[in-house]
């Protein structure tokens, strides 16, 4: 062996222990994910050295939350990986609406989480049309006409950067688990409590501990139809296998 494969296989067996720990807490369930939060946060130094090898291995067109959490432990702990731009923004995301999703990611990969959901509902008025912008809010009415690649593009974000716990796609698993009934799943996400309406903003929870489903947020006040609307479109529908 020469002094250059002695090296390689040095370098790889420095790292092998990281790349194992990325293969089984890719490979490995919900639940098992989860408990290998802090584990993988805390190789965040061999991540960083390798990690442009670990991102070979994803889809940027998937949806993936396992690199959406490698991506956020690199963003709060080594900002120098980001210096090539492509990782702020990583992931491919599709519009049909000629909207840019670049600002959405990069606050969602910060855990920039009340930003990202007042751009959220920017979007659906947006997605809405002129009507919709100008009056400030979406009517339920105007949900069917919205782009579904763009409802798809905004979901698929949140689930990326949230561990797989926010988005449309997740508060409709919720209301499912409910048996369908709306005055159970304001609790159950967070937007009530002892039958109060939660204040926004500084009521609500703007991080990962808040629970399943607590975002983005959609004007509950208005009543259940434009929630219903959303969870219900065709595209959201085929992101959850129609559970609804």
């Amino acid at each position: 062996m020469n002094l250059l494969e002695m090296t390689n296989k040095d370098h790889y067996d420095h790292y092998k222990s990281t790349f194992d720990l990325v293969k089984i807490f890719v490979e490995s369930n919900q639940r098992k994910r989860i408990k290998l939060l802090s584990d993988i946060e805390s190789e965040v130094e061999n991540i960083f050295m390798i990690g442009k090898k670990i991102f070979d291995d994803f889809d940027r067109k998937g949806d993936d939350w396992a690199a959406g959490w490698l991506l956020q432990v690199l963003k709060r702990h080594k900002p120098i990986f980001f210096n090539d731009k492509k990782y702020n923004n990583w992931f491919i995301t599709s519009s049909g609406a000629n909207i840019n999703y670049e600002e959405l990611q990069l606050k969602l990969l910060e855990q920039n989480f009340e930003d990202a959901d007042r751009l959220t509902s920017s979007y659906l008025r947006k997605l809405a049309g002129k009507l919709a912008e100008n009056r400030g809010y979406v009517f339920y009415s105007e949900v069917n006409k919205m782009s579904g690649t763009d409802l798809q593009t905004i979901d698929r974000l949140w689930g990326i950067y949230s561990n797989g716990r926010f988005g449309f796609s997740i508060q409709a698993k919720v209301l499912k688990s409910v048996e369908k009934k709306y005055e159970l799943l304001w609790p159950k996400i967070g937007w009530k409590k002892d039958g109060y309406w939660t204040r926004y903003p500084g009521s609500f929870s703007w991080s990962l501990d808040a629970p399943e489903g607590h975002m983005p947020l959609i004007n509950q006040l208005r009543g259940v139809r434009l929630m219903d609307s959303i969870l219900r479109h065709p595209a959201i529908t085929l992101r959850h296998n129609d559970i609804l």
